[in-house]
Formats: C-alpha cells, structure tokens, sequence
C-alpha cells in the first residue's frame, strides 16, 4: 500500500511537472501572437498620422528628404535596433520584450525594474520565474509610467514653471541615479560583480567605444566576465 502511495505520489509530480511546462509554452505562445500584434498595430498606428498628413493633407516633405533624414538617423542608432533586444533578452525574458518594447523607456525603466523584481523574489534572470517576475514588475511599471505621463501632460508646463532651476537640473541626475540603485542591488550579494559593472561602465564612457555599442559592451562584458568569475570558482571548490 505504501508502494503504491510512493508511486502515485511520484506519478502526480511527473504530471504536475508536464502541466506547468505546457502553461508555460501556452503563455510563451500567447506572448509572441498578443506581442507581434500589439506592436505591427502601433507601428500602423504611428504611420497612420504622418501618412494622413502626407497624403490626404498634401504636406509631403519629398522622398529625398526623407530618406536622407531617416539614413542620417539610421547611421547613428542602426545599431541599437540588433544590439538592444539581444542584450535585454536574458533579463526581459520573451513577454517582458514585447512589453518593454512596445511601451518604451527600457533602459531607464524597464529593465531596472524588472532587475529589481527579480532581485527581491530571488529570481534568476533565465529562468520561468524570472519571465514571470520581469513581465508583471514591467506590466506594472508601464501603467504608472502612463498614468504619470499623462498628469505630467496636462500639468507639466505649470509645474515646471514654478519649480526652482536647481531642482530642474538635478532631473539630469535621475537616469544614472536609477541605474546606480540597480548596480548596488547586485554589489550587496556580490560585491564583486558591483565593481566590474562598475569597471565596463567607465570603460565604455571613457574607452574608445562607438556610442551605439557602448551599452551592448558594457552589458555583455559585465556578464560574460561574472560568468566566467563563477565558473572558476566552482571548479576550484570541485578540485
């Protein structure tokens, strides 16, 4: 009897098991369509004003004036649109991509708050968990970016207009202030890994990097370098 309990026991966990990893596939599944979606229609939808201006309202600018200004954009920030998604997957995980990139503001919101997120429910960036936990703290972020943004708009000009020059100033400060919370998050644990975010980022400011690739370096030798730290480690406890 208790042979047979041991078994359905281990048969409910096997099962369990399979049941979490198809909810799983089902909700990557369900990210890619909703995703792909959701950013073809805002793609649309953002064609739609200057197309309705250039075509019905007879404002077009000429082509040549557009392929040159979209090719002198494109020769600075080309880059970015490969480098960005390749070096925001790991932490974003396929849901919180869509998101972040469909909503904006990923490297001075989305990607520290799912950082933080992760950080705090102990989960590794990679990871199912990770997915999760990365999508809700974005999904979360977004809806009070929004709310924000739009209070701002409509009381914004006012309130930058009483507010001292000091305290508009110091708002420069606000993009490396997050990413320095973020940094000592991870230096707390792992002083280490701290100092060579740390190390990459003066190096890409500094250093000889293009601009284009400065955050794509920095991001990927700080993990490559930590990898690599923690590899040796644990083959010198193995030995």
């Amino acid at each position: 009897m208790q042979v047979n309990r041991g078994e359905n026991l281990s048969i409910n966990q096997t099962v369990s098991s399979t049941q979490a990893e198809m909810d799983f596939d089902t909700f990557q599944l369900k990210s890619h369509f909703w995703g792909r979606l959701t950013i073809w229609s805002v793609i649309a939808l953002t064609l739609l004003v200057p197309s309705y201006l250039s075509f019905v309202l007879g404002y077009h600018p000429g082509w040549s004036t557009i392929i040159s200004g979209f090719t002198a954009y494109a020769a600075i920030i080309m880059f970015v649109w490969v480098l960005e998604p390749i070096s925001y997957y790991p932490v974003l995980g396929v849901s919180g991509t869509y998101i972040a990139f469909l909503t904006g503001n990923i490297g001075n919101m989305c990607l520290p708050c799912a950082s933080v997120a992760q950080r705090v429910v102990d989960a590794e960036p990679g990871t199912k968990k990770g997915e999760i936990t990365a999508a809700l703290a974005i999904s979360t972020a977004s809806i009070m970016n929004a709310i924000i943004l739009i209070l701002a708009i409509l009381s914004g000009s006012f309130i930058l207009t009483i507010l001292p020059e000091s305290i508009i100033n110091s708002l420069n400060f606000v993009l490396p202030a997050i990413f320095g919370g973020v940094i000592a998050q991870f230096a707390i644990k792992k002083p280490l890994f701290g100092v060579i975010g740390i190390a990459f980022g003066l190096f890409v400011n500094l250093g000889p990097v293009p601009r284009a690739f400065q955050t794509f370096v920095c991001i990927l030798g700080t993990v490559v370098v930590c990898l690599l730290l923690e590899k040796i480690k644990k083959q010198e406890k193995s030995n």
